[in-house]
């Protein structure tokens, strides 16, 4: 990621090309995965945001196989995050590169805090977030 990026905080992750892919119902955010092409490889992942989510979502099939989720937030200056290619981490999107590892705890960077993650599992072919 270039330094002007970084610096307006763009990251590189989308939100799914899919727009139908998820909605929320009872408390909890559904993914249907038949429709997230995305979140098939690991270090794949996609931004939640809008439809009357209080907060924005980092979904994201790690290298370990799992889906981890995140609200989208950097504890250091509130930018979105991104997963590291190749790596079992997650980075913030702004100069100051905070790395943070699947629990949410941080490795690195500017961030004092770490992340909180939240609780997310599959279930016939969805991604169940509790909020």
């Amino acid at each position: 990621m270039s330094f002007f990026s970084r610096l307006l905080g763009i990251c590189k992750t989308n939100p799914p090309a899919d727009a139908s892919a998820w909605k929320m119902e009872n408390g909890r955010l559904e993914v249907e995965l038949a429709k997230t092409p995305e979140l098939n490889s690991p270090g794949g992942a996609i931004r939640l945001e809008g439809q009357g989510l209080a907060k924005r979502l980092l979904l994201l099939r790690g290298e370990d196989g799992a889906l981890h989720a995140f609200v989208n937030k950097c504890s250091h200056a509130g930018r979105r995050l991104d997963p590291l290619p190749g790596e079992a981490r997650i980075q913030c999107c702004s100069v100051g590169k905070s790395v943070f590892d699947y629990q949410g705890r941080r490795i690195s960077g500017s961030a004092k805090k770490d992340l909180a993650p939240l609780k997310v599992e599959e279930q016939e072919g969805r991604a169940v977030i509790e909020l």
